[in-house]
């Protein structure tokens, strides 16, 4: 009796949108991925697994991948060698982790959580709400002092709109953004409360309108954040975020 051997699957670029959106739809962070197909986004699939190559997304150039490992593998390396090795595959952890160790010159970044949610906040936003774009000068301002390395900021491609609570002396007490949301997909980046301001529940009511505002647009909401923020990683959980450890990886230069 002859055992059929199983045939290997072959890397493809999707092009047709309904591929793209039987692909990406069951999984939020390459749906996110696609941004609406925009402009330069290429997506691409071997036997189970996904990768979505999304230029300047959250200030990166981003390849994000889900599936099993074993499809995972040559799909990466079919996507960094079409798109460009300074594509940084991103993915839930193990995934990420197990490319690091078998795609040549991959190597990990950084371990962080994606939180998403689809249930409405619950309580009162309070007196948070849009800003004007005459704030931004002060958006930007208090970014550098509490959060300089915020990937949103006012004015960045991608980055629609700010949220935030003034104080009762009328500054800007805590802002976050709407940023590189798509529709399906609303996403949340940019959170900072000024030191004077903490522990006072502003970040929070900022989160809580923007999860009522984008779900209302979208149906989804995610955002990312450093694991060992617990502080943060607490509010989103009070918001009704669950937490899905993901990790990024970068191709190492040569030499």
């Amino acid at each position: 009796m002859t055992v059929p051997i199983p045939s290997t699957p072959v890397p493809r670029e999707l092009t047709r949108p309904a591929d793209v959106a039987a692909a990406t739809g069951g999984d939020l962070m390459t749906f996110w991925a696609v941004q609406g197909s925009r402009p330069g986004v290429r997506v691409f699939a071997c036997g189970d697994a996904v990768a979505v190559a999304s230029p300047v997304l959250s200030r990166r150039d981003r390849l994000v991948v889900s599936g099993p490992l074993a499809h995972a593998v040559p799909l990466v390396r079919h996507a960094l060698a079409e798109a460009g090795a300074g594509y940084r595959p991103l993915g839930e952890e193990h995934l990420v982790r197990g490319l690091a160790g078998r795609v040549p010159g991959l190597e990990l970044s950084a371990a962080f959580d994606w939180m998403r949610t689809a249930a409405p906040a619950p309580g009162d936003p309070g007196k948070a709400g849009w800003l004007a774009p005459e704030d931004d000068p002060e958006v930007t301002a208090l970014l550098a002092e509490v959060n300089p390395g915020s990937y949103a900021v006012p004015g960045l491609p991608g980055v629609r709109r700010w949220a935030g609570v003034r104080s009762d002396t009328g500054a800007v007490a805590s802002v976050a953004a709407d940023a590189w949301s798509t529709p399906g997909a609303g996403f949340i980046a940019g959170v900072a409360t000024a030191a004077g301001q903490r522990r006072l529940g502003h970040a929070e009511a900022v989160c809580r309108f923007l999860v009522t505002t984008l779900l209302a647009e979208h149906g989804r909401v995610a955002l990312m954040v450093d694991s060992g923020n617990h502080t943060a990683i607490g509010v989103y959980h009070r918001l009704g975020f669950t937490r899905h450890p993901v990790a990024a990886a970068h191709v190492a230069a040569p030499g």
